[in-house]
Parts: structure tokens; C-alpha cells; sequence
């Protein structure tokens, strides 16, 4: 897993891992059980503070993508995707507000940024297939 940490970015540093270890498991770069770094490994190789790794890894065992076994190991949970489709919308809502929001402030038209978000929901297909998932 290559994480890519931008300090200047203004989004903490953990929200950064979370938000890149989701685009993975999303992308099936990552899949059940594969097993992460340990918060120990993961701070020394991106050269950050163990508790920033462990406040990460704990918000995303928390969303239920992310499960701990005894003795330290962490893996992509088996059913990342078991929450009910409310629970999902709900998660989601603010992220779509806030790309509704951003792009009416730089005056894109509704559908330039629809297109953009399916744009995405594409590539990360893409990603899918090009790893050969055999779930589709």
C-alpha cells in the first residue's frame, strides 16, 4: 500500500490515510483480508506521529472497513461493505453537498459536475477491472 502524504494540504494528516486506504479498498487494490501495516510500520515509513496511524486505523475499524486482531495485525474487513444502503447514503451526503457546493461556487453547470462524479465512479472501475476482480 503507497500512501502519499501532503503535509501542506491543509487536511490532517490521518484524514489523509483514511481517505487514500478507502479509495484502495473502494478500488479493490485492497481486498478482505489483506493485512496493512502495522500503526508502528506505517508511522515510521510515512514519517509521522504513531498516534496520527493509530487515530486513522481506529476511525476506519469504527466505519467497519478495517478489523484488529489480538497481538496487533489489522486487515481489510471481510464485509466493508455490509452497512445497511441508509446507513451508506448518509455517510455519503455531506461528501456530495460538499462537491454540489464547491462546484457551484467556481460556476460549473449541475451536469459538468454530475459528469465529473461519474467520471470517477468510472475510473475507479477501470482500476477494478485492470486488476482483474473476479467479483463482476
Amino acid at each position: 500500500m503507497l500512501l502519499h502524504l501532503n503535509p501542506a494540504s491543509g487536511v490532517p494528516i490521518y484524514l489523509q490515510i483514511e481517505n487514500q486506504v478507502k479509495h484502495y479498498i473502494a478500488a479493490r487494490a485492497l481486498k478482505s483480508g489483506d493485512a496493512l501495516p502495522s500503526v508502528r510500520t506505517l508511522a515510521a515509513d510515512m514519517r509521522i506521529n504513531p498516534n496520527t496511524a493509530a487515530r486513522a486505523y481506529q476511525n476506519l475499524e469504527r466505519d467497519g472497513l478495517l478489523r484488529t486482531v489480538p497481538g496487533g495485525r489489522t486487515y481489510v474487513a471481510e464485509n466493508p461493505g455490509g452497512l445497511l444502503k441508509s446507513e451508506k447514503i448518509r455517510r455519503l451526503r455531506p461528501y456530495a453537498r460538499q462537491i454540489a457546493v464547491e462546484g457551484t461556487q467556481l460556476r460549473l453547470d449541475p451536469q459538468e459536475i454530475v459528469n465529473l462524479v461519474q467520471q470517477e465512479v468510472d475510473a475507479l472501475e477501470v482500476v477494478d477491472e485492470r486488476i482483474g476482480n473476479p467479483d463482476k
